[in-house]
Formats: structure tokens, C-alpha cells, sequence
């Protein structure tokens, strides 16, 4: 699982990548976690509100940190 926090860095970045490695490590789950700044690169994922959640190159989240509990509804296997 590739999973990208896309964003300038602000706290709601990093408090997205937090709830993040939280909600993968409840789950059990394995995950490469990457930090996208390129403002360009955001935009391709048509993401215009930061932060951003990609999976697997699908976007699950744009402009808001959901909570670990939603997070992990949403990380989890189906």
C-alpha cells in the first residue's frame, strides 16, 4: 500500500499524516507513507484543499483530518 499526505507541511498535514500511521498501525497494516509539496503534483490529483489523503493512488481525502476512527474505516481491507 502507497499512502501520500499531499500538502505544504502545515500542521493539518502533519496532524493527517499522525492520525494516518495511527489508524494503519490499529489496522495492522503495512504502508509506504510519502509527503507530496509540489503544488503541481496536488493539483494532478485534482486536489484543490490541503491536506490530501491518496491510496493507492486514489484520493479518500481532501481538505480536512478526519479522525483516526474514520481513518480506519477507510484504510481498512475490504
Amino acid at each position: 500500500m502507497i499512502v501520500k499526505i499531499l500538502g505544504p507541511g502545515c500542521r493539518n498535514c502533519h496532524a493527517l499524516e499522525e492520525h494516518t500511521r495511527e489508524a494503519l498501525a490499529q489496522l495492522g497494516l503495512d504502508a509506504e507513507i510519502e509527503a507530496v509539496t509540489d503544488y503541481a503534483e496536488i493539483a494532478g490529483y485534482g486536489v484543490m484543499k490541503t491536506p490530501g489523503l491518496v491510496v493507492d493512488e486514489e484520493v479518500v481525502v481532501a481538505g480536512k483530518v478526519p479522525s483516526v476512527k474514520d481513518l480506519t474505516r477507510l484504510l481498512a481491507p475490504r
